[in-house]
């Protein structure tokens, strides 16, 4: 009993001990922390130390941030009391007469000379009667529009290369890993945000998005893009997403906007843009095949007209109507007609407009393509020889 009573009250003292311990430490803790970083005096002062920050992020925006630029779409600014709205020469139009309607972003591709060209979103630029790009340090630059594509939403202009000190590099969109950083950067709600910097990672890839690319309101185009949650705002379009090597793999296009959505961008992947540039460096225009028709989704039609005016059969669920032949087209040479329902391009069926678009830009200008449509409730294919045209019927 005497040694179980030594052993008991040894092992409290210790345990007190300890106790003990941990409580001086926590206070000698406490003292330093309610004291802060203070001078002789009793001031709060900064902490002279001094941290290093770098990481795979800002080193991959120092090396592309000062490619990118805020683009700045002027629009003429008539004499009448409607400010913008009147009409003004164009041969009077002077720096004042311009209106500055909208902003964007872009970056700096490449450099020819005394050349240099960059790349930025075509609604950006649509509808300008000039065009300035600022640079991150204030500079301005008059650009001139060299090219323009409304069906993958890309521009590219020309500056003078004097004001260039850095030139954005395209890294590879085909080898991107769902989950990999990608930065963003741009002009966030204009000029005044410019060169801002967003972080996140690539959500997806080869994300199918509707587009309207004439905003009436229907979707005419589907756009395979990268679908990002850095922060992208209205501003940011036409700017670069860039991963952690500071290449830029995606052009800003979009953002699903709604109060219920966060985090949902999307850019053009950069392999895709790459040849749209080139097209448009070289002709300025994409030059595409045509079909030379207009045209009706069969799924605007009601039912009662399907079969009234189409004699369509009942088993028929999609195609494309005919509204209308463009005279000395590809369509018409075929022996096309209004109301004829498309119902399958080059071996695809197609249900909507949208897919035979897609099908027709596919194709290559002189090649010859098999096509299936309804006339009078009656299955009949013919061959056409596809064509281009400046003309934007398809």
């Amino acid at each position: 009993m005497t040694k179980f009573k030594w052993q008991s009250l040894l092992a409290l003292i210790l345990t007190s001990s300890i106790l003990a311990g941990c409580d001086t430490l926590t206070q000698d803790n406490d003292d330093t922390n309610q004291n802060g970083t203070v001078d002789e005096n009793g001031q709060v002062q900064i902490s002279e130390m001094r941290v290093d920050v770098s990481s795979g992020i800002t080193d991959a925006v120092d090396a592309v941030d000062e490619a990118v630029v805020s683009v700045i779409n002027l629009q003429r600014m008539g004499d009448s009391p409607w400010g913008w709205y009147g009409e003004t020469d164009a041969g009077e139009q002077t720096e004042e007469d311009l209106l500055q309607v909208g902003t964007g972003s872009g970056a700096v591709y490449k450099v020819d000379g005394e050349t240099a060209y960059v790349f930025t979103n075509n609604h950006v630029i649509d509808g300008s009667d000039a065009i300035e790009v600022l640079f991150k340090d204030g500079t301005r630059a008059e650009a001139t529009v060299i090219g323009a594509d409304i069906w993958t939403d890309l521009a590219v202009m020309t500056i003078d290369a004097s004001d260039v000190s850095t030139v954005a590099e395209f890294g590879d969109s085909e080898n991107l890993t769902v989950g990999e950083p990608a930065i963003a950067i741009g002009s966030p709600l204009g000029t005044n945000f410019a060169s801002s910097v967003t972080s996140g990672i690539i959500s997806a890839v080869e994300r199918t998005v509707p587009v309207d690319t004439n905003m009436d309101g229907e979707m005419d185009w589907e756009m395979t893009a990268i679908q990002t949650d850095a922060a992208i705002n209205p501003g940011n379009s036409g700017g670069p997403l860039v991963n952690i090597a500071g290449q830029v793999i995606g052009i800003n296009s979009m953002k699903i906007s709604s109060s219920v959505i966060e985090g949902m961008g999307f850019a053009i992947p950069s392999n895709d843009a790459v040849d749209i540039i080139n097209q448009l460096e070289e002709d300025g225009e994409v030059i595409r095949p045509i079909l030379g028709v207009g045209m009706v989704d069969l799924s605007m039609v009601s039912p009662q007209q399907q079969q009234s005016i189409l004699n369509l059969p009942e088993d028929v669920e999609g195609g494309i109507v005919v509204a209308e032949v463009a005279s000395g087209s590809p369509a018409e040479e075929a022996g096309i007609e209004a109301n004829d329902v498309i119902v399958s391009f080059n071996g695809v069926d197609v249900q909507n407009g949208i897919e035979l678009r897609q099908e027709i830009y596919d194709t290559e200008i002189g090649e010859e393509v098999e096509v299936e449509f309804y006339r009078n409730g009656e299955l009949r294919s013919t061959r056409i020889t596809m064509r281009s045209s400046e003309d934007m019927i398809i």
